[in-house]
């Protein structure tokens, strides 16, 4: 089972330093936690608000709901030496940029939750949302695949507060007392019945991919107590949009000009954390 994956004696000393931090940081509410399965595979899809999510997310599902978090993080970060053995001591699993490398990290993935029966954490946005009001953004199509060619289910979880940290784009974290209050919440497994006999199409993987994030966005709305946009905003748009302006030609959506607006500058990297670059 999972527990092949990773060191016992790493893991216990990596999650009392993260608690001993996050303790002196944040100040944790979490909610829905007995939607986590207790035990087997199980997709963890979450939305992306700042680089220090990771650890708050890990948090919450490790001391919230009692599952060893498993993420996958980028090649370079793999390659400095002391995240290395860590990572690796604590299941972690390395992904390479591009398409050939990209489909292993998620047959990686997929031997996690399928032959080891781990929680693996997704971000389906693939890097922090760029949405001016930090809504979840549009979403790839990874957990969407990996959840119909597995049968796993997939939990959503929304999460609030990390902004307050470091704010996406800042490098000086905001630490000093009081502690930041930090929201999660995790609904009932992503209803992907009606897909799950249907021949996995680039149209059957978007849609299951939007009922996800559905989902995601409708727990962060309730946790805000605010009416999410009708719309997700579309970072690839957006990046299209601003490539446009800076061409001299006229902007043609909406939703990326007044993301232009709000947000001066959209930064053109992906995955910005180490963590899930495959944006599955």
């Amino acid at each position: 089972m999972a527990k092949q994956r990773e060191s016992r004696w790493v893991k216990w000393v990596v999650s009392r330093i993260v608690r001993i931090v996050l303790w002196l940081v944040t100040k944790p509410e979490w909610k829905g936690t007995e939607h986590v399965p207790a035990q087997g595979g199980a997709i963890i899809a979450t939305n992306h608000l700042s680089v220090t999510d990771p650890l708050t997310v890990a948090h919450f599902l490790y001391i919230g709901a009692r599952r060893w978090p498993t993420f996958t993080m980028k090649d370079g970060v793999m390659k400095i030496p002391v995240v290395r053995s860590v990572a690796r001591s604590t299941g972690q699993i390395p992904v390479k940029r591009g398409g050939a490398d990209a489909v292993k990290a998620l047959g990686e993935a997929e031997k996690a939750l399928v032959q080891d029966g781990s929680s693996v954490i997704f971000y389906p946005e693939g890097t922090c949302t760029r949405d001016p009001h930090l809504w979840p953004m549009t979403a790839k199509n990874g957990v969407a695949r990996l959840a119909l060619s597995t049968g796993v289910p997939v939990v959503p979880v929304a999460h609030w507060g990390e902004q307050h940290i470091l704010p996406y784009g800042e490098k000086k974290p905001r630490l000093l007392p009081p502690r930041k209050r930090v929201q999660f919440t995790a609904g009932p497994p992503v209803d992907l019945a009606e897909f799950r006999d249907q021949p996995i199409t680039a149209t059957v993987l978007d849609e299951a991919t939007r009922r996800i994030m559905a989902d995601i966005t409708a727990l962060q709305a309730e946790i805000r107590g605010e009416q999410p946009p009708a719309e997700p905003f579309d970072f690839r748009k957006a990046r299209k949009e601003r490539a446009a302006v800076e061409r001299g030609e006229p902007a043609t959506d909406d939703q990326g000009a007044a993301a232009e607006t709000e947000r001066p500058a959209v930064e053109t990297t992906d995955g910005d954390n180490g963590k899930n670059d495959t944006g599955a």
